[in-house]
């Protein structure tokens, strides 16, 4: 990996490498009885987000470890942040809810592209020719993938363009708002004399925005599913149901509210883990350290689960597309020169 052999960046490596398996293959379990509600799942982790995270920051706060300093930095990023993560949620549950599970983890590799053009956008940070070249291998994986349904009714049959697209689409917006809080990580250093801002801070201030902007947002994004403003209390009532498991749904919500608990506890988890890695190096080699979870996640998704019996087919175009991506992504981890490690 790109990144510092230090134990402390070891075991986090090995802390997100292990809760992005189990929060791949949660996402598509939790997603099983509340199919017909993404964005009631989405409006459920975001709130819950907030009220954890400010607790957690609050009890930090108290305890020395988050400064007023820290609490003063400019909101604006964090703003930005949450706005963009709340599109990103909203439209990967919506993609998420139509595509078969192994699908999610490929098309979701679109984040290091995005990554990596926002990093030189937002950042200026400049690639060699190597890392380049990763990149557009795993752009080729992603496209190999989405092809091997195009034909033959394997993965993708039957599931419309739009789905695909806007999972890539999500992870554009997650991309960017992985840069901007790298960017807090950088600038905030600045302004505190040389000392990061705490990852509470950063996650309890972005969930925050989230949240808001999910709850402005949601009559619009509600039309991406065709639900009508004037039907919109409706769902969100169903969804209600549908997650506590009562009522007399005409869905069958088998598995609720145990699945979808538990992916919102373990997605909490990986984006705690996941940010620390950020802090301790940069947004992209945490993203890098979180596909090595890929090829796992992959396989699992592939097979018969609890709730999804029913497992789906690998065509040889998707295994080579999700070969050709990993290539790409060892290609790009592949130890630096002194040089090029001037130029990221």
């Amino acid at each position: 990996m790109p990144m510092s052999s230090s134990p402390a960046v070891v075991v986090a490596s090995a802390a997100v490498v292990a809760l992005a398996v189990a929060n791949r293959v949660l996402y598509k379990l939790a997603l099983v009885p509340l199919k017909s509600y993404p964005f009631f799942l989405a409006q459920l982790t975001t709130f819950g987000y907030v009220g954890v995270y400010f607790s957690i920051l609050y009890v930090r706060y108290r305890a020395g470890v988050v400064t007023r300093d820290m609490l003063a930095l400019p909101k604006i990023r964090f703003a930005v942040i949450g706005l963009l993560e709340a599109l990103g949620v909203a439209a990967g549950m919506s993609a998420g809810a139509m595509l078969p599970g192994p699908a999610i983890p490929i098309l979701s590799q679109s984040f290091l592209v995005w990554q990596l053009i926002f990093s030189v956008l937002l950042l200026g940070k400049t690639y060699s020719l190597r890392q380049i070249i990763g990149c557009l291998l795993v752009t080729s994986g992603v496209i190999l993938a989405v092809a091997s349904g195009a034909n033959d009714g394997h993965l993708l049959s039957g599931v419309k363009l739009i789905w695909p697209l806007l999972m890539v689409i999500s992870s554009a917006f997650q991309a960017g708002a992985s840069i901007l809080k790298e960017s807090v990580f950088v600038d905030g250093a600045k302004r505190l004399k040389g000392k990061r801002p705490d990852i509470f801070v950063v996650n309890s201030f972005g969930s925050g925005f989230q949240a808001l902007f999910v709850f402005l947002l949601l009559p619009l994004l509600s039309n991406l599913r065709g639900i009508k403003l004037a039907e919109l209390s409706g769902h969100l009532n169903g969804g209600a149901e549908c997650f506590l498991n009562v009522g007399e749904s005409p869905i069958d919500c088998g598995g609720a509210p145990f699945l979808p608990l538990l992916f919102i506890f373990i997605n909490m988890a990986f984006n705690i883990s996941l940010l620390n890695l950020v802090k301790m190096s940069s947004a992209v080699v945490a993203s890098l350290t979180a596909t090595s979870a890929v090829p796992i996640s992959i396989y699992i998704l592939s097979l018969p689960l609890p709730y999804i019996p029913q497992g789906a087919e690998l065509s040889a175009s998707f295994i080579l597309g999700g070969m050709v991506l990993l290539t790409g992504l060892i290609l790009y981890n592949l130890p630096q020169s002194s040089k090029e490690s001037k130029t990221d």
